[in-house]
């Protein structure tokens, strides 16, 4: 992620506001427990609205289930900073179940959400 999308996300998302990455509807998640690598410290992650070619391999219904091998397969591909495979491995289920929640309702149509709030 450059500087430039870096701070345009924060703001958006410490405003409240639509976070966009890279044309992307995001969404900003703190984490429960931080994940270390090399000497930085990764608090938060970005949720990137999944597009089709992320989804390439995975069966919808497995995510929409949480299944935690279509998920864990799925955030390396739709997370910024990229979260790898061995650290997803090694993340809090907390922090888990949050994002498969997200990527649920980044599957789920508009329509169904807002009726679902009603």
């Amino acid at each position: 992620m450059t500087a430039e999308q870096n701070t345009t996300s924060e703001t958006a998302a410490t405003a409240g506001g639509p976070v966009i990455i890279n044309g992307r509807k995001a969404v900003h998640i703190t984490l429960e427990t931080a994940i270390e690598r090399k000497g930085e410290t990764i608090t938060a992650v970005h949720l990137m609205k999944p597009l089709a070619g992320d989804l390439r391999g995975l069966l919808l219904a497995e995510l929409l289930q949480y299944k935690t091998d279509a998920v864990m397969k799925l955030l390396p591909r739709i997370t910024v900073p990229t979260i790898t495979e061995p650290e997803v491995s090694t993340m809090d289920t907390a922090d888990l179940v949050t994002m498969a929640m997200e990527v649920a309702a980044f599957l789920t149509p508009k329509a169904v959400l807002e009726s679902l709030q009603q």
